[in-house]
């Protein structure tokens, strides 16, 4: 099957943005998560929020790939849902166990998923002119 011009290039770019360390990216992430707070309507906000959104892919693509390291790891290990929000989240160390195997009701699940949640939200506000 052949790959059109856009998908080639987006692919190049998918390999050497892999090729980063997690690590150096996220020393980014404040810097343009404040960038990208701010808005104004220019391309350097659009970069800003390409580069952010970049730096969120790269720290989710790297969760998915050690929760579905670790999962394949379990002897019968049942599937469990993955909160994706939380995993983009620089402050968030990794997923905790789901209470649904201790038999937790899912209100209890579910409130439980909300504690563990530890992202920043982020308020976006259109910025003044004087």
């Amino acid at each position: 099957m052949s790959e059109s011009y856009m998908e080639k290039a987006l692919l190049k770019l998918a390999r050497q943005i892999n090729a980063f360390d997690e690590a150096s990216l996220m020393s980014l992430w404040e810097k343009y998560a404040e960038k990208v707070r701010h808005f104004e309507p220019t391309k350097r906000w659009e970069e800003s929020v390409i580069v952010f959104n970049l730096i969120q892919s790269t720290r989710l693509k790297n969760q998915l790939f050690n929760y579905n390291w670790a999962q394949s790891r379990l002897p019968d290990a049942a599937s469990h849902e993955i909160d994706f929000a939380a995993l983009t989240s620089p402050e968030h160390s990794g997923t905790a166990p789901d209470s649904e195997a201790s038999g937790a009701g899912p209100e209890l699940v579910a409130d439980e998923r909300k504690k563990r949640h530890t992202g920043k939200l982020l308020t976006l506000t259109p910025k003044k002119n004087t």
